[in-house]
Order: C-alpha cells, then sequence, then structure tokens
C-alpha cells in the first residue's frame, strides 16, 4: 500500500508549525494513508518543538541548521514509500495525501501541488496562477515536493552544499528525468517574505539568484548572496 511519510524542516516556526500540523489531521483523506509526520527542527529558539511535542504521533527530530541537511536526514528516519517535503508556512489541499498517491499509481514518481499566496497583489496572484503550468521557471520549494522513497535516492537526496535553492536543485534533476507532473489542486503558501522585503525587492533578488545559478555560480555564491540582500522574518 502506497504511503506517505510528512517532512517538514522547520527553524523558529512557532507561528506557523501548529496550524500546519492540526491541518494536516484535519484535510487528509485517510490516516491510513500517512505513514508519518516528521518535524525537523534546525536549532528553533521560539519553542517551535514544544509545540510539536503537543501532537500525538508526529516525531521530532533535531538536526543541524540548513533545510537540506534537515530534508535529508528526515527522509532517512521515515517508513513510507513515497515522501512528502512540505514548508511549514504552506497548506496543502484538501486530500492532498489521495492527490499524491493517485499519481503515484499512474507512474508519476514526483512532481507538487500548483501554489497561490495568501495575498491579494496582482503580481502575487499571477505568479501563482502560472504555477499551473508544466513550465520549469515556474518551480519552487513553497509548492512541496512529493518524490517516491527510490527516485529520492537514486538521485541522491538533496545537494547539501546548497544552503538556500536546494529546492531547485532537486527539482533540475527530476526535469532532467522527465519526471515531473503538477497536480492542479491548489497549495496555499504564505507571503511573508515578499512582505517583510518588499514584493519587487524580493522579485528582484529571487531573479538574479536564479540567473546567477543558470550562469554557474556556485552554492556557496548564491547563499552569500542571500545573506546580503534578502531579509529574513525573525
Amino acid at each position: 500500500m502506497h504511503q506517505l511519510s510528512i517532512i517538514i524542516p522547520i527553524l523558529n516556526e512557532a507561528n506557523t508549525i501548529g496550524k500546519l500540523l492540526d491541518y494536516l489531521k484535519k484535510n487528509a483523506a485517510s490516516q491510513k494513508h500517512i505513514a508519518d509526520i516528521i518535524v525537523v527542527d534546525g536549532g528553533s529558539t521560539d519553542g517551535s518543538q514544544n509545540i510539536v511535542s503537543t501532537f500525538p504521533n508526529v516525531t521530532l527530530i533535531p538536526s543541524e541548521k540548513g533545510r537540506a541537511k534537515q530534508m535529508n536526514l528526515g527522509a532517512i528516519k521515515v517508513s513510507g514509500n513515497i515522501l512528502y517535503f512540505l514548508h511549514a508556512d504552506s497548506l496543502p489541499p484538501k486530500h492532498f495525501d489521495s492527490h499524491i498517491i493517485n499519481e503515484v499509481k499512474k507512474e508519476n514518481e514526483a512532481g507538487c501541488f500548483k501554489m497561490k499566496f495568501d495575498s491579494a497583489h496582482w503580481w502575487l496572484k499571477l505568479a501563482g496562477w502560472l504555477t499551473q503550468f508544466p513550465w520549469r521557471a515556474c518551480r519552487g520549494g513553497d509548492q512541496s515536493q512529493f518524490i517516491t522513497k527510490t527516485l529520492f535516492n537514486s538521485i541522491g537526496g538533496y545537494n547539501e552544499n546548497y544552503t538556500i535553492y536546494e529546492d531547485n536543485d532537486l527539482i533540475n534533476k527530476l526535469y532532467a528525468r522527465k519526471q515531473f507532473v503538477v497536480i492542479q489542486e491548489w497549495l496555499t503558501t504564505s507571503a511573508r517574505c515578499y512582505h517583510t522585503n518588499g514584493i519587487w525587492r524580493l522579485q528582484y533578488h529571487y531573479w538574479t539568484i536564479y540567473l546567477k545559478k543558470w550562469q554557474g555560480a556556485s552554492p556557496a555564491e548564491l547563499h552569500q548572496y542571500y545573506l546580503k540582500y534578502v531579509r529574513v522574518e525573525k
């Protein structure tokens, strides 16, 4: 039987993680589809761990900081045959588990949901609308990522050299294998980083990072650029 292992990397997500874990319980089509939920903490100092500990059947794992490291560590601990990587501020569609399992049954071993932001700004609405299309440029980690455990292991998981852009690096590998599908159901993600940085300012820097990667910038160079120009919500 196909089962999902949900892996959620966190770092100071006290404002979001409880809401997400409650949402997952209420919006899965069947709890039989969920093998385990693993929250991998990169060293939170805001009490996120205490919130996670109040949820039965959720495993909390301490980790080094770094989303790639956190997600790879979570993937080692799972018991399901489908990995579902989810950001703490993203809410997947109702019956997300059935949607993913149905795709795997159709031999689609990896993919994501189309995504919309919790914002009425016209640019973010347009950016979200574009995620329904299969174009590589419309992909990102906020859309969440499902992948069979077998395929994940065969491509070596997330590249831990990437402190940022780790999701896109993995997606590039999947597109190269022609193994990616966009499930036509809406996931909702937070626009908080846009609010913190300014929509146009942040979009400019995201495009610059994308261009730098295309031009061959190293993971360290991408990280240094991000640290210099992008403000992270505390």
